[in-house]
């Protein structure tokens, strides 16, 4: 008798602990899709026209700024994503972060 109770107290604690662990990545906005940031940056999150807006953005603080915006557009039209932010944060559209020039250097800036 007293491990039956023993394993219905441990049962119902672990489904607590579950619900629990829900509410929490809910609030978090962990699994959940309409909190996921990625979509605002990830692949095919922009449309073509998006492109020129998104690469005066990234393009913004370069000293090169018309190599910058031809890539960072060809690059937009091909992968339909531009990282956030002036510089780095790639891994965020791996199509962009990915793309390589003949010599193996990165195509997008």
């Amino acid at each position: 008798m007293a491990k039956a109770k023993f394993f219905a107290t441990l049962i119902l604690a672990l489904i607590a602990i579950s619900m629990l662990q829900t509410m929490v990545m809910g609030v978090n906005g962990q699994g959940s899709h309409l909190n996921d940031n990625k979509s605002k940056y990830g692949p095919g999150s922009l449309k073509s026209y998006q492109c020129p807006s998104q690469c005066s953005r990234r393009c913004g603080k370069t000293q090169y700024h018309k190599p910058c915006m031809f890539f960072c557009q060809k690059c937009c039209r091909k992968c339909l994503c531009v990282p956030p932010g002036y510089y780095g944060n790639k891994a965020v559209c791996p199509c962009y972060n990915n793309w390589k020039t003949k010599e193996g250097g990165p195509k997008c800036p």
